[in-house]
């Protein structure tokens, strides 16, 4: 008697669910019911399944002005990128130098010719880093510009989202009738589950 009246009790709960999914259909079509999981061509975030990019890719499609601003930023990060490169591999490798030869100078027993070397090294260190510093700043300076590219686009791509979500919000009202409906039915069951002997 108590598997048969568990097994009704379950089976109500899933129609019910599946009821109360039929009503929460969407009234209107919007960025938000169309977003797909990936975003392709679209400057992202790093995060996985961002809704706002999601959200913002879905307007691209029907605005070419925005598609036209998110093609330049994503030419403008490849540019940015190859432009670093180009400095990277000789920064690096200078920096690699320098310190594999102070640790090998550091192995070296003769205590005068390992003081002259450490010497030696540190002097066309120097060297090199007042050679170097205009570059280090104007690196710094595109790294900078770029970070205030990346954060002015995210909170314009913020803004322009945030009235795709409240459209939708408002397309899918969040009634309680189904949850109280649902609430009832457990108590039912509840109570005759209490009252069994």
């Amino acid at each position: 008697m108590k598997k048969i009246l568990f097994a009704s009790a379950l089976a109500l709960s899933i129609l019910s669910c599946k009821e109360n999914k039929s009503r929460n259909a969407p009234l209107v079509e919007n960025a938000v019911d169309n977003a797909e999981s990936s975003v392709s061509g679209s400057l992202k975030s790093y995060r996985k399944n961002n809704m706002i990019d999601q959200i913002y890719s879905e307007l691209i499609k029907n605005d070419k002005s925005l598609k036209t601003l998110d093609d330049k930023l994503v030419k403008l990060n490849d540019e940015n990128r190859k432009v670093l490169e180009l400095y990277a591999e000789t920064l690096h490798k200078s920096e690699s130098f320098y310190l594999d030869a102070q640790s090998q100078a550091g192995t070296i027993k003769d205590s005068l010719l390992k003081q002259q070397l450490e010497k030696e090294i540190k002097v066309s260190s120097d060297q090199y880093d007042l050679k170097i510093s205009k570059v280090k700043e104007l690196i710094a300076k595109v790294n900078q510009n770029s970070d205030d590219i990346n954060n002015q686009y995210t909170a314009f791509k913020i803004r322009k989202t945030l009235p795709e979500i409240e459209k939708y919000q408002n397309a899918h009202p969040l009634k309680t009738d189904s949850l109280e409906h649902f609430i009832n039915q457990q108590n039912q069951l509840l109570n005759e589950l209490k009252n069994l002997k």
